[in-house]
């Protein structure tokens, strides 16, 4: 990347896009509501069941201007979100900016491994093992969504509510490749541990984006 370029993505003036669409929100606190999704690139996190591992190498995603980003959100919907990879790899605050500046709603789904940048209405926290979040990351969360893929994932989750703040929403998400398997285990435990909520990935179920 040219060395102008690289400055530009590193203020936040640019961005590595990788897909950018409207659709349902399948997950998580505000599933059913139509919102436009912008998916940046990159990310080290490196979940072995990622579902969109080709945004990992955000190389593989052109820089594109925040400006231009912007203006195609808004034609679609009151409400973004960012996602990725791993969006706060990059500055967010140019981005939220601008969508804010547009009368738009800004949420994330992030890890939280990185500091928090951008002005947020609603903070979905998905943290993962390899790198946990940041005390910022917790103390912000709207939500805490934990992909349960093994039994193990359940004393993680523990661990993990543990160091949300006390309004923070409390839900266990099945890995989708594992979910005939571990959704009756996920019943069980949110029946035996009410402050849980289920999330489904009901986006795949209705067979859209």
């Amino acid at each position: 990347m040219k060395k102008e370029v690289q400055l530009l993505v590193d203020k936040g003036d640019l961005l590595p896009l990788m897909e950018a669409f409207y659709t349902i929100q399948g997950e998580g606190y505000h599933k059913g509501t139509a919102a436009y999704f912008i998916r940046i690139g990159g990310c080290d996190v490196g979940c072995h069941w990622c579902d969109v591992k080709e945004s990992w190498n955000a190389d593989l995603h052109p820089p594109t201007k925040t400006v231009k980003i912007v203006e195609d959100a808004k034609k679609y919907s009151d409400t973004i979100v960012v996602t990725g990879g791993e969006p706060l790899m990059w500055d967010m605050s140019i981005l939220t900016t601008l969508l804010k500046d547009n009368g738009l709603q800004t949420h994330i789904e992030t890890s939280g491994a990185y500091r928090v940048t951008g002005t947020w209405d609603w903070f979905c926290l998905s943290p993962k093992k390899m790198k946990l979040p940041t005390q910022e990351a917790y103390n912000m969360a709207n939500e805490l969504k934990v992909i349960v893929y093994n039994k193990n994932d359940f004393r993680f989750a523990e661990e993990q509510a543990a160091k949300v703040n006390k309004d923070c929403i409390l839900y266990l998400q099945p890995e989708w490749s594992k979910r005939d398997k571990i959704v009756p285990e996920i019943v069980d435990y949110v029946m035996a541990n009410p402050k849980w909520k289920v999330s489904l990935q009901t986006h795949k179920y209705l067979n859209i984006p």
